[in-house]
């Protein structure tokens, strides 16, 4: 009997691919001989192709990688001030999603696809700690903002704002959904891929967004009072 030989990977179904990925990462980690079609399909299909199951499929896979390099952030601590593990996960991957069209996005190995997943989790880090910055610039009355002030006191002003903001949402699904909105540039067809089960829909998804974009609209003055008053404290 001849040897059985296995169907190409762009023929695989994609529980077949997880299975080979898996064993070929564990390859790549142990830095032995690994063959990446496999992974690198189910990113070209999620990418791509955007395949809603590969997508889902990917996040699944690499979501302990991340958040890996996620611990192993030198500003790690101030990082978890603002947003959780998972959400610094979820912007990573946005980011990928959001390059698709790319032709950086165009891996030839996996070493350039987890390459790239770094750097967007690095990212966003990165622009975490700045956007709460710039929101407290934004939310001050004017001619209270402090260029000058160190960088570990405009950290602590931007953990307020956020506990601040959070005070005028009364759900955790509230709470992320801003995040993946506002913070993550994330459209409703994408938010039902990165977090499926969260939300029924995509119109539950606009009618939360229009709320919470209308309660923070009516108390734009109490945050601003508020985050006055923490600044006196």
């Amino acid at each position: 009997m001849g040897i059985k030989m296995d169907d190409p990977p762009d023929q695989m179904n994609l529980a077949t691919l997880e299975k080979r990925c898996q064993q070929e990462m564990i390859n790549y980690r142990k830095g032995v001989v690994y063959d990446d079609r496999y992974c690198l399909e189910i990113f070209y299909r999620a990418l791509k192709k955007q395949d809603d199951q590969a997508s889902e499929l990917l996040v699944r896979s690499l979501r302990g990688m991340a958040i890996s390099w996620l611990r192993g952030h030198p500003r790690y601590d101030s990082a978890m001030r603002y947003e959780s593990e998972d959400n610094y996960v979820i912007e990573a991957f946005a980011r990928l999603w959001n390059a698709r069209h790319d032709k950086s996005t165009n891996f030839e190995t996996l070493g350039a696809a987890l390459f790239y997943l770094k750097r967007s989790l690095l990212t966003a880090v990165q622009d975490t700690l700045r956007f709460y910055e710039k929101q407290v610039a934004q939310l001050a009355e004017p001619g209270t903002d402090s260029p000058d002030e160190p960088v570990a006191q405009e950290e602590e002003d931007g953990r307020e704002l956020w506990e601040v903001l959070q005070s005028f949402l009364s759900t955790e699904r509230e709470k992320a959904l801003a995040y993946l909105l506002f913070h993550c540039n994330l459209k409703p067809r994408e938010i039902m891929q990165l977090r499926p089960g969260m939300f029924s829909d995509v119109s539950e998804i606009y009618h939360l967004h229009r709320n919470i974009l209308d309660r923070f609209k009516r108390n734009m003055h109490q945050i601003r009072w508020r985050l006055s008053d923490e600044e006196k404290n």
